[in-house]
């Protein structure tokens, strides 16, 4: 006969199991490290191209993501809750290996994607801020993302409250330039209403979505909820639920205002003159138009991101790795893996903004392949149990699905022709 648990023991459970139902606030934090990919240097580049180029005519591409963005972290999250495994663990055991072996190339693809906007961007802020050549602003945005890895190793939080002190530091930057430049609500409503303006409109935009939603933290942000809370019922799984959509919303919501703010002022302040088409254009125009602290925040906030989206870029690998191959390699093998192509493309002198955009639309390329899986997996009874999807929000996820997948192909379609 197995020994009865202890009154101490009956009591630290309900103690864990009833902060679950009795607020979210505790349980926050994994979606504030997936928002973080959500504002990389890859948004820089593309929302400040979109903004002065074609003014608010694309603010429904980043509404439209970012809506997209929290039902899929969201769905991401749920997995995780509902079966204690992420999507890359949860792919390897309901997929055949081939399936899951090509899902793993691919995702390494991303990750090398991902690793190079980050470190461009990093690279860039520290040229911009200390006039640093862009190599050896590649080098020091690596060390420093780094050694944020080191965080995780001390539990969830430090990593998780440098992170979210990082995002903070983005949103202060834009909203410091935002008010000193303003707001057309007029040209910003006729922006919410989907069009397009020819094939590089259509360009940007898929860089846009590939920069906000993110392949990689798609497969991060069941990792990042795994063991840590109590989640022995159903229950306190619903809890737990509740409380990352809470998390998600929350996140999201702040990540998609950082971009929205990009994109306005660069269409409100950057636009009328010359095309802005640069991160370097972006800097000086600002500091023509709103002063040298407006570009200063802007350079600082493109530090931030480009450091703590780095960190987040190899986290994800590792967790990619670990779930589809069950392998894991030392992280420093692992960052030098994924950012000899950034320091490649740094050292040859190919343009930064040129190639952060084209690393978004790589991005928008792997979404399906993390969207797809996670739109399966979740709507199987027999694996998310009572977690598992309403009809509607299947129908819902797979139309997000066909979308993305439709303008991919579109892309393609129109790269051909032009």
């Amino acid at each position: 006969m197995s020994p009865a648990p202890s009154r101490t023991g009956d009591a630290r459970g309900r103690t864990r199991a009833s902060a679950l139902v009795r607020g979210p606030l505790p349980l926050l934090g994994p979606a504030f490290v997936a928002a973080i990919a959500y504002v990389d240097p890859g948004n820089f580049a593309t929302n400040i191209t979109a903004g002065s180029t074609y003014g608010y005519l694309l603010v429904w591409v980043l509404l439209v993501s970012n809506a997209m963005a929290m039902l899929i972290q969201y769905l991401s999250a749920k997995a995780s809750i509902a079966t204690g495994l992420n999507l890359p663990e949860l792919c390897r055991a309901h997929f055949s290996r081939r399936v899951s072996r090509g899902l793993w190339a691919q995702a390494e693809v991303v990750a090398i994607a991902t690793d190079l906007a980050e470190v461009l961007g990093g690279a860039l802020a520290l040229q911009l801020l200390f006039g640093l050549p862009l190599l050896a602003g590649g080098v020091i945005t690596a060390l420093v993302a780094f050694a944020l890895l080191a965080l995780p190793t001390r539990g969830h939080r430090p990593f998780e409250t440098v992170i979210t002190g990082l995002l903070a530091v983005i949103l202060l930057g834009f909203c410091y330039s935002l008010v000193g430049g303003g707001i057309d609500p007029g040209a910003f409503a006729a922006g919410s209403v989907p069009r397009f303006d020819g094939t590089d409109s259509v360009l940007l935009a898929t860089g846009m979505l590939g920069a906000t939603v993110m392949p990689h933290v798609v497969y991060l942000h069941g990792a990042l909820t795994q063991g840590r809370y109590v989640r022995d019922t159903d229950a306190q799984r619903l809890a737990v639920l509740r409380s990352q959509r809470v998390d998600v919303v929350v996140a999201m919501t702040l990540a998609g205002l950082v971009n929205l703010a990009m994109l306005v002022i660069a269409a409100q302040v950057l636009r009328g003159g010359e095309t802005v088409d640069t991160i370097e254009g972006a800097h000086a125009g600002l500091d023509a138009t709103l002063g040298p602290v407006a570009a200063l925040f802007f350079a600082l906030a493109l530090l931030a991101s480009g450091f703590a989206a780095s960190s987040v870029g190899t986290y994800s690998g590792q967790v990619v790795m670990q779930g589809f191959l069950q392998r894991r390699i030392p992280l420093l093998v692992r960052r030098l893996v994924t950012l000899l192509p950034a320091l490649i493309v740094l050292a040859v002198g190919v343009d930064p903004t040129r190639a952060l955009v084209l690393s978004q639309v790589v991005l928008s390329f792997g979404i399906p392949f993390a969207l797809v899986p996670l739109v399966l997996l979740t709507r199987r009874r027999d694996v998310m149990g009572a977690l598992v999807n309403y009809r509607s929000t299947t129908a819902v996820a797979t139309a997000v699905a066909v979308v993305i997948i439709a303008l991919n192909v579109l892309l393609i379609v129109l790269t051909i022709r032009g």
